[in-house]
């Protein structure tokens, strides 16, 4: 099982390759369009803009859609998650829009980013929030979220001045607005979540 770290500029890339080295999983930095769907996942990091990251994550477009298609896994972490949809107010550039919605900044009558341990709460059976009963803590780092059109993907919130959407699944695509490997025990249990939906 190999899975494939898409490079678009992210730059939380080296903590991931060692968080999913924790958990026995081997990962390659994937620079050019090579075909995706000889992986076994696809991850999309997230430290970054998302103007210039969707200006290079639209060349690994037509590649990360074969793959999906072909069933292959998608786990995209914080700006990775806001690239799944079609737009965001940070700039300029289109994302994914593999699910239809915007990305939107937080209000201004609260500090910007949003840093820090915070609180995500279960919303709907989901596969990253398996063996989770109540509540976890995990780390975020972000000005913006993600509002999509269609509620059902939203399996898990945050609230921070607004309650948003920090957990999406649908099929075989899934998200956190969290970083899950800088969050400690509980961000070990869903990327191990995610390496057991993909083993199915």
């Amino acid at each position: 099982m190999r899975f494939a770290i898409i490079d678009y500029g992210a730059s939380n890339m080296f903590s991931l390759i060692a968080a999913f080295k924790k958990i026995n999983i081997d990962a390659d930095i994937i620079v050019n369009n090579v075909d995706l769907s000889k992986y076994s996942a696809i991850i999309l990091p997230g430290v970054g803009n998302f103007s210039s990251a969707s200006s290079t994550i639209l060349n690994f477009k037509e590649k990360i859609i074969n793959a999906i298609y072909n069933e292959v896994p998608l786990l995209g972490i914080c700006l990775g998650l806001q690239l799944l949809f079609e737009k965001s107010e940070e700039g300029k550039g289109e994302g994914l829009s593999l699910f239809k919605g915007e990305v939107v900044r937080f209000p201004n009558n609260i500090k910007i980013p949003h840093m820090g341990w915070n609180l995500v709460v279960p919303q709907r059976k989901s596969e990253l929030l398996n063996d989770i009963n109540d509540k976890i803590w995990a780390y975020f780092a972000h000005s913006y979220y993600p509002k999509p059109v269609d509620a059902s993907i939203v399996k898990g919130v945050t609230t921070y001045g607004v309650v948003f959407p920090s957990v999406i699944e649908h099929g075989n695509i899934f998200g956190t607005q969290f970083h899950p490997e800088k969050s400690g025990n509980a961000g070990q249990i869903i990327l191990k979540n995610f390496v057991k939906n993909v083993k199915r």
